[in-house]
This record gives structure tokens, C-alpha cells and sequence, in this order.
């Protein structure tokens, strides 16, 4: 029945030749962890889930509040004060029952990232501050493992895969992280809803590729301005 059943759900995707039945095994087989289930962290977590990734792990230690709901489109109103992981992992588990979700109520920290990131493929970073991000692409350094890295701003997102089949990482694009008071961030500048929906499927959608050994980015960053629609690739 299982395999009737993933016919019948992922046909569409198998039916690309770059995909096939080889592919949609190993997103079956693959284990991916999320860092954040916020504006970026929820268009990641539904693309990922309906294609087929066989499990996903979530990290988030925040509750969803009303002002979140413009952005981040997993919840609901009546689900304001509820833990996001927990509520994204019943939300992905109806989206799809074939795969298994993990969620991690916690905060990531120097003391349990690296045993959380350990049990994961490949780690996707949907997190909003530069600690968590500098701690997320320290520990894949340590143990190994491709980091895709995200982040926004007003009208503009920015996207890289880091430390994958050797490729650099963050700290080689940026050596160190910024003094917090001098970054800017939506809960002071604000962002359009539909701006993380973008990055966000665009990080998912390079998870897809990497998971199925489609081409790409290797030392690349991308700078896309939603605004003026201006599209840049940086080699670095």
C-alpha cells in the first residue's frame, strides 16, 4: 500500500526525469532539520513535507503570537500561545502522514546543538539572529554536515549553501558576526508577508536538489530584491 500510496501522492515530481522513482527515494530516505519555524522556517517546512522528505526535524523554542500570522502561514488564530514546533509538527504530520516529524521545543544552544544537528542530513537554517546562525554553521563545520542558509530584510532575501562536498562556509563569506545593535531586523523594520514565502521556497526547493543530486550552489550567494525584482549571484 505504502508504495501505492507514494505513486499516487509524488507522481507529479516523479514524473520528472532529473527525479524519477531514485529520486523520490532518497527524499523518502533523507533526514532534514529545520532551525526555526517562523517566516522562513514554514514555506521551508511545507514544501519539504509534501514532497516527500522521510523525516524532518524542527527546532524552535517560541510560541506563536498574533502578529506572526501574516507571515507564517502553518498557523492559525486559535492557535496563538501555542508552542510553534509542537503545533507545525501537527500541522505537517495532516499534511502528510507518510513521513515522521521531530520537533525540538527547545532553544539550539552550545550546550545541545551538536547533538541535535548530529542525527540530521542536512541542516536548513530559517532562523531570524546571528547567534543562532553562527552556532548553526559552527557546528555543521564540526560534524560535517551541508548547512542552506537563509535570511531577509525588508524586500530582500539572501540564500547559500554552505559546507557541502567541501564548499566553504559562512564564516569564510562573513568572518564574524555583526554587534547585534547595529543589525536591523522585521521587528523593528518590518516585512511583506509574501517576502519569506519567497526565500523560504526557494531554500526548500535548493534542499529538494541537494537531496536528489540536482545541481547547486557551491560558493555562491544569492541576493534577490523583491522590489525591483533585481537578481544578483555572488561568487565568493
Amino acid at each position: 500500500m505504502s508504495i501505492i500510496q507514494d505513486f499516487l501522492r509524488y507522481n507529479r515530481q516523479i514524473m520528472l526525469p532529473e527525479i524519477g522513482d531514485i529520486g523520490q527515494q532518497k527524499l523518502k530516505k533523507s533526514k532534514v532539520l529545520v532551525v526555526g519555524a517562523g517566516g522562513l522556517g514554514c514555506p521551508i517546512l511545507q514544501y519539504i513535507a509534501t514532497a516527500g522528505v522521510g523525516t524532518i526535524g524542527i527546532v524552535d523554542f517560541d510560541v506563536i503570537e498574533l502578529h506572526n500570522l501574516h507571515r507564517q502561514i502553518l498557523y492559525t488564530e486559535n492557535q496563538v500561545g501555542l508552542s510553534k514546533a509542537i503545533t507545525a509538527k501537527i500541522v505537517l504530520e495532516a499534511l502528510n502522514p507518510l513521513i515522521n516529524i521531530i520537533a525540538f521545543d527547545e532553544k539550539l544552544t552550545l550546550e545541545n546543538a551538536e547533538k541535535i544537528i548530529l542525527d540530521f542530513d542536512i541542516i536548513v537554517d530559517g532562523s531570524d539572529n546571528f547567534s543562532t546562525r553562527y552556532l548553526v554553521n559552527d557546528t555543521c563545520v564540526k560534524v560535517g554536515k551541508t548547512l542552506i542558509y537563509g535570511s531577509i530584510l525588508n524586500f530582500e532575501g539572501q540564500m547559500a549553501v554552505f559546507n557541502h562536498n567541501g564548499s566553504k562556509n559562512l564564516r569564510d563569506l562573513f568572518p564574524e558576526p555583526p554587534n547585534p545593535k547595529d543589525v536591523p531586523n522585521c521587528n523593528f523594520n518590518g516585512v511583506l508577508g509574501t517576502l519569506p514565502g519567497i526565500i523560504g521556497t526557494i531554500m526548500a526547493h535548493e534542499t529538494l536538489k541537494l537531496i536528489t543530486d540536482l545541481p547547486t550552489l557551491k560558493n555562491e550567494l544569492i541576493i534577490f530584491n523583491t522590489l525591483d525584482w533585481s537578481f544578483k549571484k555572488l561568487n565568493f
